[in-house]
């Protein structure tokens, strides 16, 4: 098995695996019992291992009814960490995580403008799974592994099989990178870059840093919301030691996303110097107040991450259910303005295929 990859899931997974309150005493609470010692915290491999895989387990967990109607969306996989559903509140359907991961019957309902590459990725993809869409700028499809399938994605129906799987997938890339002097800047995405293992991610870093016109590496995930102890010491070193200017980019779309773990995982990366920005998707169900936007953007400002974008929806096949009005979203922003300091607020944004920038919304 290659170590980019996380082991296959086990069957021990969820909330009904944890100790009860007493089993996490080590039983009563007479003078002479001694507490126990917590469990060990999993490794993000562990955990990519035992995340829920199907919309009934999901609904099971989380005391919901069963949706038949609903699972028949799977062609678009399931898949949630147990770290995130933690923050999931039991019994609502309308929490803000919840609406993120639940699959819908709306999925299959077609419903006009919304198609399978909203972004013209494949208008712009190259050999090797590189992008070229903005000047200075190339993107790297590292893998198409995510930590969670939000059901907005994007990239729900990208080929990903047609860009991997290959001896060494990314040799291509790398010469293409190689051969433009116009390329400064590199970034990695996916799927999510983060699945890969600390050693496959450092050798594809190496290789980037050797070409000299590249000064600036982007690491595009989710993995540190999601899965926080995803933020190893090793990864952290691998970026502090770096020639390039590393960056992040998060992404979180609501402040009950950002708990304490989440948060820890956050500053591991500023404390070393690596600036963290966060873009987010503006949600119909989710974060489409203005009070739910504030709480996250200041939520990031308090933990030195920058809110960066806030995405009008992309109209993938599928996702129309999550669409919020332009218009609607321009009177939020509005808001915005009004009660938060000006570098708090994001800019709202929304991606044309085939213009060279992303186009602000005023």
């Amino acid at each position: 098995m290659s170590d980019s990859q996380p082991p296959q899931p086990s069957h021990r997974t969820g909330l009904s695996d944890r100790p009860s309150s007493t089993e996490a005493i080590g039983g009563d609470r007479g003078p002479n019992r001694k507490l126990a010692t917590p469990p060990p915290i999993p490794s993000w491999q562990q955990s990519m291992q035992s995340a829920i895989r199907s919309q009934a387990e999901l609904r099971q967990r989380l005391n919901l009814p069963p949706a038949p109607d609903a699972d028949a969306a799977e062609s678009f996989p399931t898949l949630v960490p147990l770290e995130l559903l933690s923050r999931i509140r039991p019994g609502d359907p309308n929490d803000p995580i919840l609406r993120q991961v639940l699959a819908s019957e709306q999925e299959l309902q077609p419903a006009e403008g919304f198609v399978p590459d909203p972004v013209g990725d494949l208008q712009a993809l190259n050999e090797g799974g590189l992008l070229r869409k903005y000047h200075g700028r190339a993107l790297l499809i590292t893998n198409g592994m995510c930590a969670v399938h939000c059901r907005y994605c994007f990239r729900r129906e990208f080929p990903y099989t047609e860009t991997s799987g290959v001896r060494d997938r990314y040799a291509a890339a790398i010469e293409q990178i190689a051969a433009d002097p116009s390329i400064d800047e590199v970034l990695l995405s996916g799927g999510d870059p983060l699945t890969l293992s600390d050693n496959v991610l450092a050798q594809l870093i190496d290789r980037i840093e050797s070409i000299d016109h590249v000064k600036r590496l982007r690491i595009h995930t989710r993995l540190p919301i999601v899965i926080p102890q995803r933020v190893t010491q090793e990864l952290i070193q691998t970026l502090s030691k770096s020639r390039l200017a590393c960056w992040f980019v998060i992404h979180c779309n609501c402040a009950q996303e950002l708990d304490q773990p989440v948060l820890e995982s956050l500053r591991r990366i500023t404390a070393h110097g690596i600036p963290v920005l966060n873009q987010a998707v503006l949600l119909a169900g989710v974060n489409d107040r203005a009070e739910a936007l504030s709480q996250l953007c200041l939520k990031l400002v308090n933990a030195k991450v920058q809110p960066y974008y806030l995405h009008q929806l992309d109209q993938v096949r599928g996702a129309s259910h999550f669409l919020v009005p332009q218009s609607r979203g321009e009177a939020i922003m509005e808001q915005l303005r009004s009660i938060l300091p000006g570098y708090a607020v994001p800019k709202f944004v929304k991606e044309v295929p085939g213009a060279p920038s992303k186009t602000p919304i005023a």
